[in-house]
């Protein structure tokens, strides 16, 4: 669904008062000084925070590859055969070797996109616990 000036406006007044932008501020003031003791770049955090920020405004929820790929990750830790665990054994053998190939190659860039987002998420996600 297309979303219109109308919507987006609405949605912006709805976030102003529900309070939204205010626990967004308090939010980052905690990550910031999370950071702070942590050692961890505040630039870094602070750009990985807005992106974060974007994207729940934008209304995008993790994928559903991603989500299997940070599983992975918490449970065993990256593992030399990440891409045979992810690769959908039932469609594989429907292709040809030239489609296996394309698949292989596609799945790896795919899982090295989602271990870079992984890697990014968890440093702060760790940050804000410890």
């Amino acid at each position: 669904m297309e979303r219109t000036l109308k919507m987006l406006a609405r949605e912006a007044k709805s976030r102003l008062k529900k309070g939204f932008w205010e626990r967004c501020e308090e939010e980052l003031d905690e990550r910031r000084r999370t950071a702070r003791e942590q050692g961890i770049s505040e630039s870094k955090m602070e750009r990985y925070f807005a992106e974060k920020v974007a994207g729940s405004i934008r209304g995008e929820t993790p994928d559903e590859f991603y989500l299997k790929v940070r599983k992975m990750l918490l449970e065993e830790g990256e593992v030399s055969d990440a891409i045979g665990r992810l690769t959908d054994r039932a469609y594989y053998a429907t292709l040809s070797y030239e489609e296996k190939q394309r698949y292989n190659l596609e799945l790896s860039e795919r899982y090295l996109e989602a271990l870079k987002r992984f890697k990014k998420e968890y440093e702060f996600e760790q940050g804000k616990r410890g």
